[in-house]
């Protein structure tokens, strides 16, 4: 009872959070590209870097529906803010609590708990996104580490990371996901070249940038877990709760935009009367609101089988998928509710149909959740046989 209060105190704490700092500091947000600095201390403040960190290393230990349930919340925001943050509680932490050494777990994560290690998941590199296992970086043993050679493209936070998670190929003879490892690796690191932050259709202010290792030295005890060919297995269940974490962003931001929409069709008049009472308006609305709940009830669904242990890859891609096609469709409704107005670049709905746009591309295109999806429908009637 003491912890669902406690949850439930923090819940309310986030919603005015939210709505009190983050939503007005949206449009200084898109105007500077950036985090505000005093918006940044306030989510190390508040406690969001450790909500997904157990307390044995200072977090929050927030179930996985907890997160999602917060999530609904400040993700009624700029999806920027929670950017921030996102690499460090999911695909960072969660390879190191899963297979991380006593050491590297203790070393890392009471500074990501308090928002000081920042970290970045570096997979994706200009041959291998969806295909990971296609990566060319690699890290060749010698002496008492490896060296790290490559080039990694589209790397959150990048730009302000103090930890790169590294997938490198160890075993430069397999061509599969085998040969993979992970590395924990200081961004300040001699060998290392960062380009700037992209320039973004959508998402102003968050940072995605390239990555050059050039002869980078990591000790073996930078090596995840101390074993080699772990690095894909070990980013498993740290793809799988970002995913869940995207699911649930796509219904934050489709509540914002509902609650964005209705406001303006009852002030607009055509015709002698509101664009809330014409039935081809109020169609818009219902089916963005019905998406969304179906969404919410999806991810939360998948959120309650992921804390029991087994990894719901069916439940999360089924959830990220629908979630991330829906929120772009309610952006549509919501610009088309908006009309010319909708086309102007400094409103909110612009933004955000800029910005939801990139839900169906990260952690996993629309059509890698799609192939999952099927694969594992497939593969379980076959199992039946």
């Amino acid at each position: 009872v003491a912890e669902k209060d406690n949850f439930d105190s923090y819940l309310k704490e986030i919603q005015s959070f939210t709505s009190e700092l983050l939503i007005p500091n949206e449009d200084l947000l898109e105007e500077k590209s950036s985090v505000p600095e005093k918006v940044l201390k306030k989510i190390k403040d508040i406690g969001l870097f450790s909500i997904s960190i157990p307390k044995e290393y200072g977090g929050k230990e927030f179930t996985m529906e907890e997160q999602v349930l917060l999530t609904f919340e400040f993700t009624q925001a700029s999806a920027v803010f929670r950017s921030i943050f996102s690499t460090t509680i999911g695909l960072c932490s969660q390879a190191l609590l899963d297979y991380g050494t006593k050491q590297q777990k203790d070393s890392y994560l009471p500074g990501m708990a308090r928002g000081d290690v920042v970290g970045a998941f570096a997979l994706t590199e200009p041959e291998a996104g969806s295909d990971a296992g296609s990566l060319k970086t690699t890290a060749l043993k010698k002496g008492s580490g490896y060296i790290i050679n490559g080039h990694k493209k589209y790397i959150t936070n990048a730009s302000f990371a103090d930890v790169f998670l590294v997938m490198a190929r160890t075993d430069p003879q397999s061509k599969s996901g085998e040969g993979v490892s992970a590395f924990l690796v200081d961004s300040k690191k001699q060998g290392i070249e960062i380009s700037l932050p992209a320039k973004l259709l959508g998402q102003k202010g968050a940072s995605a940038c390239e990555i050059i290792f050039n002869d980078v030295f990591v000790s073996v005890d930078d090596l995840v877990g101390g074993v080699e060919g772990n690095g894909l297995k070990a980013a498993l269940r740290g793809i799988n709760h970002a995913r869940t974490h995207v699911a649930a962003t796509c219904v934050g931001q489709a509540i914002r935009l509902i609650n964005e929409m209705i406001p303006f069709a009852l002030g607009r008049k055509q015709f002698n009367k509101a664009l809330a009472d014409m039935p081809t308006i109020q169609n818009m609305i219902a089916d963005s609101y019905v998406e969304m709940n179906a969404a919410r009830s999806m991810t939360l669904e998948a959120a309650r089988l992921f804390d029991s242990g087994d990894i719901p890859a069916l439940e999360i891609s089924s959830a990220k998928y629908f979630a991330s096609e829906m929120v772009s469709r309610v952006a549509d409704n919501a610009l088309q509710i908006l009309g010319g107005a909708g086309y102007l670049e400094d409103n909110v709905i612009t933004r955000m149909y800029r910005d939801t746009r990139l839900f169906r591309l990260y952690e996993g295109t629309s059509q890698i959740q799609q192939r999952a999806i099927a694969k594992s429908l497939i593969k379980n009637y076959r199992d039946r046989k």
